[in-house]
């Protein structure tokens, strides 16, 4: 790729590779200055597509100048929420958020006010097949390019999780596969831990066993009280998400099995 773009002209900005020697594969990034190159992406592809045959590549372009549409899913647990549309609103993360979605209505008012349409999309026993085919439609509706479950209270179906492999993104709330399950914090309370963290994560249709993106620790000690320790969650976990959505949205993520190269 670099001798392909030194020979058309081109500047690389940004170069960057891992060669992994437990499965033999070589993995690269690289960000080229459109304008350096006499040729659009189209044309780009169509060039250097012999190429990539030969060599037996897997690989895609992107076009940074294009915003990806997030489409967000939310419970009752603002803080990720919260923080992801003040991250939009101050232009810190570069997308469009063409929708929300919730199983509960708490939000409404908050999205609403943003500018931002939501949707209410109850979960129960009964109807979870009708949901989900649902959050499908408005995820497709909304071109979306990626979803981001912000504190989403609810397991996706299998099915759901296999239409968009790398394409639905979790933030979980310790370092996987802790402290499963309900009260997480106070399970770590109670097991006396010195630190707590947080796991953002592909989907799979394996239950928080999906490629990890990224992930962080906090300490914390004997005299913090569970309410402590759901605060300090909070906010590695908001941390955690933007991190890990931001490395998503700049194509520096590379998944292969079950583990990830990113590209920092």
């Amino acid at each position: 790729m670099s001798t392909f773009i030194a020979l058309h002209n081109g500047w690389i900005t940004e170069a960057n590779h891992h060669a992994d020697a437990a499965t033999g594969r070589f993995f690269m990034r690289q960000e080229i200055l459109a304008d350096s190159l006499s040729f659009d992406s189209d044309e780009l592809l169509e060039r250097f597509a012999p190429i990539a045959e030969e060599f037996g590549m897997d690989w895609h372009i992107s076009d940074s100048a294009r915003k990806k549409r997030v489409v967000i899913l939310v419970s009752k647990q603002e803080h990720c929420l919260y923080d992801l549309l003040a991250r939009w609103h101050a232009q810190e993360l570069n997308i469009d958020i063409p929708c929300v979605i919730s199983n509960h209505e708490t939000f409404r008012g908050f999205v609403e006010w943003h500018g931002i349409p939501f949707h209410h999309v109850p979960v129960t026993a009964d109807n979870k097949a009708d949901a989900y085919r649902k959050v499908v439609e408005l995820f497709e509706a909304a071109a979306g390019d990626v979803m981001v479950l912000a504190r989403y209270m609810q397991i996706l179906p299998p099915e759901m999780c296999e239409r968009y492999p790398g394409q639905i993104i979790n933030i979980h709330h310790s370092f996987l596969p802790s402290f499963v399950g309900a009260k997480p914090y106070h399970q770590a309370f109670a097991r006396g831990v010195k630190l707590i963290g947080a796991t953002c994560h592909y989907v799979t249709s394996e239950l928080d066993q999906g490629p990890i993106i990224e992930q962080d620790v906090i300490r914390v000690d004997h005299s913090d009280e569970p309410d402590d320790l759901v605060r300090y969650g909070k906010d590695i976990e908001k941390a955690v998400l933007a991190r890990g959505l931001r490395y998503h949205l700049e194509d520096r993520v590379i998944t292969y099995g079950n583990k990830t190269v990113v590209f920092r």
